[in-house]
């Protein structure tokens, strides 16, 4: 578990602004996707905005954090 707190610190010194603020946007989108409790008929269109979001912004991110982990792993 120390290991993957040591590659999140990692990651997020090698972020810049847009990295941290994708990142929240593809929490603040999988929150809404996960807390959503709108009447049916509302319901399918903001989801879809989240999901679409979400997935927009988490690809990117675990490909950074995925070449994060590679790299560490060739220098070990």
């Amino acid at each position: 578990m120390k290991k993957f707190l040591d590659y999140a610190d990692q990651y997020i010194q090698e972020s810049d602004w847009k990295v941290i603020a994708a990142l929240k946007l593809c929490l603040l989108s999988l929150g809404i996707c996960l807390g959503l409790s709108l009447p049916g008929e509302k319901k399918k269109p903001v989801f879809a905005i989240a999901a679409a979001v979400f997935i927009v912004t988490y690809i990117p991110l675990m490909a950074k954090f995925v070449t994060l982990l590679c790299r560490d792993a060739r220098e070990s």
